[in-house]
């Protein structure tokens, strides 16, 4: 690009540099922000780390000696995460078009591809911290349940089962961003979020012809081998067909809306 200019009565071409492209660091460093510097993201974190530690107390205050254990700790908070997770992840991608900011950050960085993938990265770097937030949590409440039992407790930790616990996590926020993509619109993305599979999990165990087809299209099923530790190869062929369904088609049908849709 260049410019005209004066300079002793004869027009002369001044070069100008080139701007830089933003750095992808910065890109996921300001939507990381987004999603926490918000108040609807701010107080969903913050009832998030609430009630994982009230489910961690009831825990401790109900089990059996034998039960208290800290694998079983981590594993309570895999209930208040997988239902709030996707929600941030939602909000992640929504964000830009419900408060109107969408024409501000394409235009500081036009690629929209670049921006939907900062999303998605921090989205799931998110849902990481929360599960590591959720591991701290857990010793915490077991050195709680030890002196509250006289002692008894164990900090044996099933690796197969925390990196299913992570695997859930992870593939729940996916979910959650792929279905805000989609709808662009925050409370329409949720309530579909819940209702959906809620309601294909229901049929499948009321309509008879649609229970083989249940069991490898509702993630809610296909999931619970993960976390209890018991993946063989047709679970992890029926987890990938659910994956493939609800998380993979979905982001990608989101991304190309995101990626096409005009800028208001």
């Amino acid at each position: 690009m260049s410019t005209t200019t004066e300079s002793l009565g004869k027009p002369t071409l001044a070069r100008t540099q080139p701007i830089a492209a933003v750095p992808f660091t910065r890109l996921l460093h300001v939507e990381l922000r987004k999603q926490i510097d918000t108040r609807a993201g701010r107080w969903l974190l913050i009832t998030l780390g609430i009630v994982t530690a009230l489910i961690m107390l009831i825990v401790v205050w109900v089990s059996a000696p034998e039960n208290l254990t800290f694998m079983n700790l981590v594993l309570g908070a895999a209930v208040p995460q997988s239902l709030l997770l996707p929600v941030i992840g939602i909000m992640a991608v929504t964000s830009e078009w419900s408060q109107r900011t969408g024409m501000v950050t394409f235009a500081l960085e036009p690629r929209r591809g670049r921006v939907v993938a900062a999303k998605v990265l921090s989205a799931l770097g998110l849902g990481i911290a929360a599960v590591v937030a959720a591991i701290v949590l857990a010793a915490v409440a077991n050195v709680a349940g030890m002196a509250f039992q006289d002692g008894v407790g164990t900090w044996t930790l099933d690796w197969e089962v925390l990196g299913g616990f992570l695997l859930t996590q992870l593939l729940v926020v996916a979910q959650g961003v792929a279905f805000g993509m989609i709808l662009l619109n925050t409370p329409a993305a949720i309530v579909t979020y819940f209702i959906l599979p809620t309601v294909l999990s229901l049929l499948g165990g009321l309509v008879s012809w649609l229970q083989t087809p249940s069991q490898w299209l509702d993630m809610n099923s296909t999931m619970g081998p993960l976390v209890a530790g018991t993946m063989d190869g047709d679970a992890w062929a029926k987890l990938a067909v659910s994956s493939l369904v609800w998380v993979v088609l979905p982001l990608v049908a989101g991304t190309w809306r995101v990626l096409h849709r005009e800028v208001k």
